[in-house]
């Protein structure tokens, strides 16, 4: 908005001319975001509080340890960080560009359903809270509902290479696209399905899902800005989608309050981020991949998030195969709890995991 409103005075006043950067009003949004995370935070986790005597309900088929230290402690804090990402991001971002409200749809939409699940688990006092086909069937319709506008867009937007906006590009490979015409609406659909949940699982210790998600919301900011930008993306060999370039306000934004929220979930956290925060976090990253035609690298860069969905299934499958379980409790962070490890040294560990895949994945860009 504030591009919309300050820039076309930059003719009359220069310093107006700032918003015409995308870099400023990035680094803009990544600062206002963590300002009113930090100042809204406070009075939201005293009303959480207030609304949940009791806090989040804690598995007791869970890890020991969190029926001592995390019993009480409020829950539903994503709505801060997702009341700080949009806020900022329309302040800050150009409001004539569909793929901002196409990230923000998608941010909302899987944040409300969060907010249910989240809601239902607070009110009935256990751990189920939505019914899972439910919230299936809602992240679908929103994931395809979104990959619909975004086709359609890039369809009009996009003219060389033709049917980009149908395909996926392949990470390492400059000219290599797979041709998924109808079928890409489906995939789109659930790579934003698959990201918001993978988040979700990963959501399980004090900032164990916040760096993570700040980090990748760096990289996609990066990946944006080239993307967007043909002269980067014509000598990088990157496919470049004209009006991407402006999520990178918007990952700013998540990275701005990404660190607001640290400040109160960093252990022993004051307020948890709930499947209201975890659930819409990842839905953008899965949203903005599938904007910038970086799918595939998505998977790379939230390796973690892939890591510990996958601990789920092989446990699940192994146990309805075999009878025994491969690790003593999934997602993977419980597992190293059950064996001992300390709380700061599972999130810390993980942490640098997904530092280390973020670079793995941020090197696709030039090696092709």
């Amino acid at each position: 908005m504030l591009y919309n409103l300050l820039a076309p005075l930059a003719e009359d006043l220069r310093i107006f001319n700032l918003f015409r950067y995308l870099t400023f009003r990035s680094g803009g949004a990544v600062l206002f975001a963590l300002f009113l995370t930090l100042v809204i935070g406070p009075g939201m986790i005293r009303w959480l509080k207030k609304l949940q005597r009791e806090g989040q309900p804690i598995r007791d088929d869970g890890p020991e340890s969190h029926l001592l230290t995390k019993k009480g402690t409020p829950t539903m804090g994503g709505l801060m960080f997702l009341l700080s990402a949009s806020i900022t991001t329309l302040l800050w971002a150009d409001i004539s560009n569909i793929y901002v409200w196409v990230v923000l749809l998608v941010t909302i939409g899987y944040g409300a359903i969060g907010f249910a699940d989240d809601f239902l688990k607070l009110t009935k006092r256990n751990t189920k809270g939505l019914n899972g086909r439910i919230k299936l069937v809602g992240q679908a319709a929103i994931g395809l509902i979104a990959t619909i506008v975004i086709v359609y867009h890039q369809h009009s937007t996009i003219a060389q290479p033709a049917g980009l906006a149908t395909s996926v590009a392949l990470p390492f490979f400059k000219d290599v696209l797979i041709p998924l015409g109808f079928g890409f609406l489906i995939f789109g659909a659930l790579v934003m399905m698959g990201a918001s949940n993978a988040v979700n699982l990963t959501d399980g210790l004090d900032g164990l899902a916040t760096v993570p998600v700040m980090i990748a919301a760096a990289c996609f900011a990066l990946i944006a800005y080239l993307v967007g930008n043909a002269v980067f993306a014509e000598y990088l060999q990157l496919h470049f989608v004209p009006g991407s370039g402006e999520l990178a306000v918007f990952c700013g934004a998540l990275c701005g309050a990404g660190l607001g929220f640290l400040w109160f979930n960093a252990p022993p956290a004051m307020v948890f981020m709930g499947d209201t925060g975890s659930l819409s976090m990842g839905g953008a990253l899965g949203a903005i991949s599938v904007i910038t035609k970086h799918e595939l690298v998505l998977a790379i860069i939230g390796g973690l998030f892939v890591l510990e969905t996958v601990s789920v299934i092989v446990q699940v499958m192994s146990f309805k195969m075999t009878g025994k379980r491969v690790f003593r409790m999934a997602p993977l962070h419980h597992h190293y709890e059950k064996k001992g490890w300390a709380e700061p040294t599972i999130v810390i560990r993980f942490w640098i995991i997904a530092a280390v895949l973020a670079l793995v994945g941020l090197a696709t860009l030039k090696l092709r």
